[in-house]
């Protein structure tokens, strides 16, 4: 899909390759003024007048255009806003007129291409069957972040439908947007499906990037690109406006460089959405600022569960786990091992749930389109996928065919497998073994370190550790836990619903001491590999 550019950079840009020369002021692939920056280094800025919105917001455009089109090309960003610059204008009006909407006030965010705008971008959710799809209306997070002052910079590129499609798919490939390229190094997977959104804050191409996750679609971008990312409580943030997957599970989520960054994103963006029956259940449970809870010696007292399934399969990710274990307990936290948390049948039964609840979700979204939806049904869409040279070119769509012969949401089969699914993964599994051994949360190794991208075998996941909280509902927060052979690994900090005032605390302090977050260097491949 061709980026839209406004045309105040395309300008400079048509300028710059024509003289082969770097204006003063414009981006290099060598250096870039707000590398790293955090939100609250941000603001001081803006306070300070020691730069304008209009000022960030250019030098992001041109960022993405040196480090995303062109340069190490990752890919990430799927579509540029054209309004960027008009909107950095009008909050540098206010700004001048003595006024700021809050703590996000002129800060950069991508959202993830299946989240709702109703602007000049499309939404596609990567799918060439929704190019030239225009939503009605902003979804309900893009509405807060907009009331909030944040400048939504453009849409991330993603697995395409979320990576619910089909067989030996690969993370970060959508037929709308190609293959995104993790940062480290380029031939490596930046993982999904929010990939795009986990490579553009990795590589300093936005402040903020707002991901969603069904089952580790927050947290497995955010460990393999190095940052920082938090899947909510499901219903602390509206999902009304996002193309869904399971209504049960799906949540958006933001994802940044720093524990502080990600907390300040997540309150801008809580809220009871009348669209969204599941907000419901955040009254009096949801804030709109948890930045309180980033305080240095939240570990001293906690008794962590160290939920180990995966050890056993990846030896160097074991290694990293024990220093951090080992940290944790030189903090002050107690942590107990843990074996299992719920029954297997847990995972079958979340798969039924999901195939019954995607075609339900996409067909009420195709209808919220109104009459100019490209595709109206799950059974039109798949027909496209089949008419077309580019869909169905790398992977199949077995999960839209599976679900396409699923009936209702008040089918029989759909009703218990949900409730015994609930029942097993919350009340006999995470509430139970929680209350045995009066844990404050749970910590295991997010994920691997990237695996090479293969558009022809697909994902080589070897660990993970998402399922728990993802099939729950219940929070998730993953921090940078260090590094393979250059390639980082984070630590996931998970546990009861509404928990995220203690997850925050917790993990502000583990990152706080150990700091592992490193800009990437776009390297094209591991030095080694290749060496006899």
């Amino acid at each position: 899909m061709k980026k839209t550019i406004p045309s105040l950079t395309a300008l400079l840009l048509a300028t710059l390759f024509a003289c082969n020369q770097t204006p003063k002021g414009k981006e290099t692939t060598a250096e870039f003024r707000f590398e790293e920056y955090t939100i609250t280094r941000l603001q001081q800025g803006y306070d300070n007048g020691d730069f304008t919105v209009t000022d960030v917001v250019q030098a992001y455009l041109d960022r993405i255009n040196a480090k995303d089109d062109n340069g190490p090309t990752l890919n990430a960003v799927i579509q540029v806003n054209p309004d960027a610059l008009a909107i950095a204008a009008q909050l540098d009006a206010e700004l001048k007129d003595g006024k700021k909407r809050g703590p996000m006030h002129g800060v950069p965010v991508l959202l993830k291409d299946n989240i709702d705008t109703h602007d000049q971008m499309e939404t596609t959710a990567g799918s060439r069957a929704l190019s030239g799809s225009h939503p009605l209306q902003d979804s309900y997070i893009a509405m807060k972040l907009r009331e909030a002052g944040a400048v939504i910079l453009g849409k991330a590129n993603l697995s395409e439908w979320a990576n619910f499609r089909g067989n030996l798919s690969s993370s970060g490939w959508s037929g709308a947007g190609g293959q995104t390229k993790n940062p480290y190094v380029l031939d490596r997977n930046p993982c999904g499906s929010s990939s795009g959104s986990g490579v553009a804050v990795s590589a300093n191409l936005t402040m903020i990037a707002i991901g969603t996750e069904t089952n580790g679609s927050i947290v497995c971008p955010s460990t393999a690109n190095g940052i920082v990312g938090i899947k909510p409580t499901v219903g602390l943030l509206s999902r009304s406006g996002i193309v869904p997957i399971s209504f049960t599970q799906d949540t958006p989520g933001p994802m940044g460089r720093t524990v502080s960054d990600a907390a300040t994103a997540l309150g801008a963006m809580t809220g009871i959405d009348q669209a969204d029956s599941k907000t419901a259940a955040s009254e009096g449970k949801a804030l709109a600022d948890y930045t309180p809870f980033l305080k240095e010696g939240g570990l001293k007292g906690k008794r962590l569960g160290w939920y180990t399934s995966a050890r056993g399969s990846h030896f160097k990710v074991d290694t990293i786990m024990q220093h951090a274990v080992n940290f944790l307990r030189s903090q002050g936290a107690e942590v107990i091992e843990i074996d299992n948390i719920y029954s297997r049948e847990v995972g079958s039964l979340s798969f039924q749930v999901m195939l019954y609840e995607f075609k339900d979700g996409l067909n009420k979204y195709f209808a919220s389109l109104g009459e100019n939806a490209p595709v109206k049904s799950v059974e039109e869409l798949i027909e496209f996928n089949k008419n077309d040279s580019i869909e169905l070119r790398y992977y199949d769509q077995e999960l839209l065919l599976e679900a396409q012969k699923k009936g209702d949401i008040t089918s029989k089969e759909y009703l218990d497998a949900l409730e015994k699914m609930n029942r097993l993964v919350r009340e006999k599994g995470i509430d139970r073994v929680m209350k045995e051994h009066n844990l404050d949360a749970f910590i295991a190794p997010t994920g691997s370190p990237a695996w090479k991208t293969d558009l022809v075998n697909g994902d080589s996941y070897t660990v993970s550790s998402s399922s728990p909280a993802a099939v729950s509902g219940y929070p998730n927060i993953t921090v940078p836990m260090g590094y393979v052979d250059g390639l980082p690994v984070g630590i996931s900090f998970f546990g009861r619903a509404w928990s995220e005032p203690l997850l925050i605390g917790i993990a502000y302090s583990y990152e706080q001491g150990t700091k592992y977050r490193k800009a990437p260097q776009f390297l094209p491949t591991l030095p080694f590999e290749g060496v006899n």
